[in-house]
């Protein structure tokens, strides 16, 4: 029987799926009462990301046998990626009261801290981790991305160093070292792609690697190699995602109907706190630029792009759909008791808040919730980030990102959500224009200070020349713009779309049909 697990986690590490699930069958078979069969048979599910099977067997671990700390460490991560938060909250508990030691709970213990938002909380637990298998490859890259996040790149580019020693044809770490700086020849490219080439069938290594080689020869201004390798590592992830369009669809045709003028108009008063500054819109369009900009200020705090609002809006709501978003959880927040929200909110990132007056919330899909944050915190702030299209699309197009955005593979779809997002916008505009501040992120580029002004009195603050050298900042960026932000501003990204105007050309003819202009 254990041989047969073990073999059954082989072919699982090996990619083939297939082979794993018939380990689990013949265990399950014999023992139907085996906890580490249902186990199995949950991380295959999960790999295949199948997360409602994947539930179903964790769950069945911990009926089995319920101080199992991996299969409730487990089951956490997958409420996360299914936006059920409060059985989120019940399974991390139950992890780390019952995990003993195990580094693997450890280390799936840290990725749903890092899925809340709590960066310092996952560093503790791959601490852990890592200090008691220093050779683990998995381990070493989580703890490099966390490194990442918090802007010590000589340790996250060391902890790369050893997963690689170990590993040196792991696909994610080899990614995340072409992110830690600009390539200025072709040795990591020609090494790229030959891994490239060997990943063929393996969904996974083909992102990674596409994503990696696309960025380095882009970064050696090889413009069509480059677009050819991020197309390759796009194609990749969307096989190995799941993104229901139509789900999409409903939630921002809900949003649309539901949350008008009268609508706000109608609710009993919020939580007056006046701390929290939103920036709201798409990522890779400037978002982070903002949010450096603003918290150089003596009074403003970064606090990161926080899950806190989405969150508590599921938390109270206790919602339990089976799509993350879902007309149902629109029209559920529309009769809430949005003090209760505002409330809760505050609360729930109380430690990310920092000590000064004010502090950011950068997290750009908080877009959808513009009304409800209106009506929950009449007092915060709201500033709102455009960029030209093609280059969002674009933008989002060429990023390898972990859980979020799954729209952002394919250029047709890619395009849709754009335009649903700008239609969205168009409304919010046309309902709230006088209570949110829209900045051009082509304007800040371009022209720093007048803009960098013009955002700090929105925020009623006196002017620090402070926000000028934003880029000396040394606080920890949970983006894509991790490297980026450390940079003065510049108009590098202005444009860059043009440069394969021609691959890119589905994208822009879609964006066309759905009546966004493109020039």
């Amino acid at each position: 029987m254990q041989q047969t697990l073990q073999e059954g986690y082989k072919r699982l590490a090996q990619g083939d799926r297939q082979g794993a699930t018939d380990c689990c069958r013949r265990v399950l078979t014999a023992r139907p009462d085996l906890p580490e069969g249902h186990f199995l048979v949950g991380l295959v599910a999960a790999d295949s990301n199948d997360l409602g099977t994947a539930v179903q067997a964790f769950g069945s671990v911990t009926k089995l046998a319920p101080e199992h700390g991996a299969a409730w460490a487990q089951l956490a991560r997958l409420f996360m990626r299914l936006g059920h938060v409060n059985r989120a909250d019940e399974a991390l508990a139950r992890a780390v009261q019952y995990q003993d030691g195990n580094p693997v709970v450890q280390d799936t213990i840290a990725t749903v801290h890092t899925l809340l938002g709590d960066t310092a909380a996952a560093a503790t637990w791959l601490q852990r981790a890592v200090a008691q298998q220093p050779r683990n490859v998995a381990f070493r890259i989580n703890q490099a991305n966390n490194q990442m996040f918090t802007g010590d790149f000589d340790a996250a580019r060391k902890s790369l160093q050893c997963a690689l020693a170990e590993q040196p044809e792991n696909a994610n770490a080899h990614w995340l070292l072409s992110g830690l700086g600009r390539a200025s020849d072709d040795r990591h490219v020609q090494q790229l792609q030959v891994l490239l080439q060997r990943a063929q069938g393996n969904p996974r290594d083909q992102a990674y690697l596409g994503y990696a080689l696309g960025k380095e020869l882009e970064d050696l201004e090889q413009w069509p190699q480059a677009f050819a390798a991020y197309a390759t590592g796009a194609a990749a992830r969307r096989q190995s995602i799941s993104y229901n369009e139509s789900a999409e669809v409903a939630m921002f045709r809900a949003l649309e109907q539901t949350f008008d003028r009268a609508w706000l108009e109608r609710q009993a008063p919020g939580c007056e706190d006046p701390a929290p500054v939103f920036i709201i819109g798409q990522p890779r369009t400037g978002t982070t630029l903002v949010e450096r900009i603003i918290t150089s200020h003596s009074m403003v705090h970064s606090a990161g792009e926080l899950r806190q609002f989405d969150s508590s809006l599921r938390r109270l709501l206790n919602y339990r759909g089976r799509e993350r978003h879902s007309a149902e959880l629109v029209t559920a927040a529309a009769g809430m008791d949005l003090h209760r929200l505002g409330e809760a909110y505050m609360s729930t990132s109380r430690k990310f808040q920092g000590t000064l007056p004010r502090f950011v919330d950068k997290l750009p899909t908080n877009y959808r919730y513009l009304p409800l944050i209106l009506a929950a915190l009449p007092q915060a702030k709201i500033i709102h980030l455009r960029r030209d299209p093609m280059d969002a699309c674009f933008a989002s197009f060429k990023q390898l990102f972990a859980e979020a955005y799954p729209h952002s593979y394919q250029q047709e779809e890619m395009a849709r959500h754009h335009a649903r997002y700008l239609h969205l916008m168009n409304c919010w505009r046309e309902r709230f224009g006088d209570r949110f501040h829209e900045v051009h992120y082509e304007d800040v580029a371009a022209n720093v200070e007048p803009n960098a002004r013009a955002l700090i009195a929105f925020l009623g603050l006196p002017w620090e020349s402070a926000c000028l050298d934003f880029h000396r900042q040394e606080s920890a960026v949970t983006t894509a713009s991790v490297v980026q932000v450390r940079e003065a501003a510049h108009t590098r990204s202005v444009g860059r779309w043009r440069r394969y105007a021609t691959q890119l050309e589905p994208m822009r003819r879609t964006l066309a049909e759905e009546g966004v202009s493109t020039e």
